[in-house]
């Protein structure tokens, strides 16, 4: 027993600094786009395009992180009802993806002069990790709720479901990085080599988003935060 209550313990600590650290990114993302990328809009391209980043931070770092933890964070409620509110996360981070797409969208065809869509490799990596994203989430409603799916299917697929859910995490996050990085080249120009405030502010978006997801894959397969070998299969399988 002393055993369950060190490894919850331990467990606890890494969830406290895992949602400090995601709400602070959250935080300095839309901090950074009103202090230095003119805030929000519904009408101006050039800002709408604003909504993208930050919409996409929420759903594909913070919530889809959340997600990935779930299991392990709520062990002792029924594993129906855990499947259901895991199912409920990614149907929020989905909506989320449409409407931040479809802001970066509109702006690039509104802008003046139009800026052409997915060129670069940022937007090439988003079109894999959406794509991964909607297969998995496809396929995990179609195995894991469906009451038809016999058991043996689910416990072959179960393994595959979880390293997916991971790998799409890691490109989710890279492709942020990627897309940081882009913007803060395209807004400052020659500016960045100088160092301007925020220069530095978007590496430290970097530099936290990577932290954020070693921490996350570490707590996701840490066999200590399981409550036993097989506690991630049998909530899904069940």
């Amino acid at each position: 027993m002393s055993s369950d209550n060190g490894r919850t313990s331990s467990y606890t600590k890494f969830y406290i600094i895992f949602q400090i650290i995601g709400l602070t990114l959250i935080f300095y993302v839309y901090n950074w786009i009103v202090q230095y990328r003119g805030g929000f809009s519904v009408t101006e391209p050039k800002i709408i395009f604003n909504w993208h980043p930050l919409l996409m931070t929420i759903a594909f770092i913070y919530l889809f992180a959340n997600s990935i933890l779930h299991y392990r964070t709520f062990q002792n409620n029924t594993k129906q009802k855990l499947k259901k509110q895991h199912a409920f996360i990614h149907c929020c981070i989905l909506i989320l993806i449409v409407v931040a797409v479809f802001a970066a969208f509109v702006s690039h065809q509104y802008a003046t002069p139009p800026i052409p869509n997915l060129y670069s490799l940022h937007s090439w990596l988003g079109v894999v990790t959406i794509t991964m994203f909607l297969s998995q989430l496809i396929i995990g409603f179609w195995c894991f709720l469906y009451p038809g799916v016999a058991t043996r299917h689910r416990a072959t697929l179960a393994p595959y479901h979880v390293f997916f859910g991971i790998a799409i995490f890691i490109l989710a996050v890279a492709t942020a990085v990627l897309g940081v990085c882009e913007k803060i080249i395209f807004s400052l120009d020659k500016q960045y080599k100088l160092l301007p405030t925020e220069g530095v502010l978007g590496n430290i978006l970097g530099i936290l988003c990577v932290f954020y997801c070693l921490l996350v894959v570490y707590m996701v397969t840490k066999p200590e935060f399981k409550r036993n070998p097989r506690q991630e299969y049998e909530n899904l399988l069940k």
